[in-house]
């Protein structure tokens, strides 16, 4: 690592980062029909936004600076199981795109909709399990949203600023960009996110298809990267006596591998700003159109992954300005270590802007679950568009002030660990919002008892997981009930989610306890833009039947 301060990375970070700010800001105007008085228009982009943007927008959502920084530090120090899983859950990822957002898509037109919640309120008739899924929404969202700033830290790090233990002096940049941030996401909604969608994925592209011709050739071919990185994966670990990682997962690892897979794969389009980036599109066929173009992305998390390995043959050093090793700053480092400064400043340009994007996006989601299924549905049933608007706005600043925090005074690892819970949180929600999608037969009562199982299962089982430097948190992998395999804790938690809700909702049956009112009809999960039955939504989607 550089000991100075790198002036022409950073030059063009700054100017690249005042470009977007700039379409920011811009983006206010940019294809808008109505005031931005509304959630449909601020939160939702006047959901008009076609194939291309939407791709843009999908894309910058779930491809964000901490994909970009992560998925190759885990690579490079853990290998294959803990890294490249994210390549194969990606694809699994966009059949459920296909086939139940579509139908998500459909009965939010139809009704108004806005957030996951308020179709769980509509479908189920019941207050409480609106709200659980609206604060696991919440809960889940803020620590992804303090890791994109986490990604901003690791490039202005690996440029040189961070290291002066003036306070000021080291966060002042954290703190501009957070301000930026707020201030054209406050302005502009939606919109902001979706146009500086095009400028960070054009950036990516292009450092990441230079950098996968460039770097294996000089260090050596993809023979020798390979080489290298099984030969570091296979050199015990001293504080383990362990291989480092895996190179080629064993059969030991199966289990692992597929349930990291397969769980992240359908938990990601839980989490409320993959919900609000598809709710934005114009049309039914438009996330379909999506679904099979958007695996152009995996092609290229794939090979960012490889970029670890390189980085392996390349004998990068990623070490913070405190000294510390920090395998989170490899890919900055080997751009630094790699390429001219003007380039590198351009690939953590990339990096910085696609922490704006997905932040922007997730602030705006779980201000919008706050607004509708917290505020409006609790507090002020008869609130207007403006007022939803203006409390969604305020609070998309509270979120972010909160994640600005968050990164400041925790522990960076801290950070991840709650990421960690993220993921086994907001799996939980998939048994009440999909099977939703589908079919009426799970009582309300039972599925707000398999959340809150899956929940507390998942929790307690993260945080009983340790290493030889972490006490709690260590990982997301522990020994699945009955098989004795290690598998991911989210979906271990899902089945039990599932299992609960089957049992309790067969009792409940027989019982006959009373079921909330369904106010969707079949018809609704198929309608398409310019279906004449389609209504913003007058009053929060369980008012119109109060349940216990």
């Amino acid at each position: 690592m550089n000991d100075g301060v790198d002036g022409v990375a950073l030059a063009v970070l700054i100017a690249l980062f005042a470009v977007v700010t700039v379409l920011g800001f811009l983006a206010a105007r940019w294809r808008r029909a109505a005031s931005l008085a509304s959630l449909d228009e601020w939160g939702l982009g006047g959901r008009s936004f076609g194939t291309w943007v939407t791709w843009f927008l999908i894309g910058g959502d779930i491809y964000t600076a901490y994909t970009f920084i992560a998925v190759p530090a885990a690579m490079f120090a853990l290998g294959s199981v803990s890294g490249f899983f994210a390549i194969p859950y990606t694809i699994i990822l966009y059949p459920i795109i296909f086939v139940f957002m579509s139908r998500l898509w459909s009965v939010s037109h139809r009704h108004g909709y806005v957030t996951t919640a308020d179709f769980v309120g509509g479908r189920y008739g019941s207050r409480w399990l609106s709200l659980a899924i609206a604060l696991t929404g919440i809960l889940a969202t803020m620590p992804y949203i303090a890791l994109q700033l986490v990604g901003i830290e690791a490039v202005l790090e690996v440029i040189g600023i961070g290291g002066s233990d003036n306070v000021v002096a080291r966060d002042l940049p954290l703190f501009v960009a957070f301000a930026v941030l707020a201030a054209y996401t406050y302005s502009s909604g939606l919109r902001a996110p979706a146009i500086i969608a095009f400028v960070k994925d054009t950036l990516i592209y292009l450092v990441i298809v230079v950098a996968i011709v460039y770097l294996p050739a000089r260090y050596g071919g993809w023979t020798h990267i390979f080489d290298a990185a099984q030969t570091k994966m296979e050199t015990p670990n001293p504080a383990t006596g362990r291989p480092t990682g895996s190179f080629i997962p064993n059969s030991q690892q199966y289990w692992a591998y597929a349930t990291l897979a397969l769980g992240s794969a359908l938990a990601l389009f839980m989490y409320p700003h993959s919900v609000t980036a598809t709710l934005s599109s114009k049309s039914r066929n438009t996330i379909r159109r999506n679904a099979t173009i958007l695996p152009a992305y995996s092609f290229l998390l794939g090979m960012l992954a490889l970029l670890g390995w390189v980085a392996i043959a390349a004998g990068t050093k990623p070490v913070g300005l405190d000294g510390e090793p920090n395998a989170q700053l490899v890919i900055p480092q080997l751009f630094e270590d790699s390429f001219p400064s003007w380039f590198a400043g351009v690939a953590f340009s990339a990096i910085a802007i696609g922490a704006l994007v997905p932040a922007a996006i997730m602030s705006i989601a779980a201000a919008n679950l706050f607004t509708r299924n917290v505020y409006r549905e609790w507090f002020r049933p008869h609130a207007t568009p403006a007022q939803e608007a203006k409390v969604s706005k305020l609070i998309s600043l509270f979120v972010k002030f909160v994640a600005l925090v968050f990164v400041l005074t925790l522990d960076k690892q801290n950070a991840i660990n709650f990421q960690l819970l993220g993921g086994i949180w907001i799996l939980q929600t998939f048994p009440a919002i999909v099977f939703g999608l589908y079919t009426r037969w799970f009582h309300r009562w039972a599925l707000l008892a398999g959340w809150a199982v899956g929940m507390v299962y998942g929790t307690v089982v993260a945080y009983n997981v340790s290493s030889p430097t972490v006490d709690h948190f260590a990982g997301s992998l522990a020994s699945i009930p009955g098989i004795a395999q290690m598998g991911y804790i989210a979906l271990t938690a899902f089945a039990i989610n599932i299992a609960v809700a089957v049992v309790l909702t067969v009792a409940l049956r027989a019982l006959d306890a009373p079921d909330g009112t369904d106010t969707t009809v079949a018809a609704d999960y198929f309608a398409d833009a310019g279906d004449p039955r389609v209504r913003p939504l007058p009053t929060p989607p369980t008012e119109a039947t109060p349940s216990p």
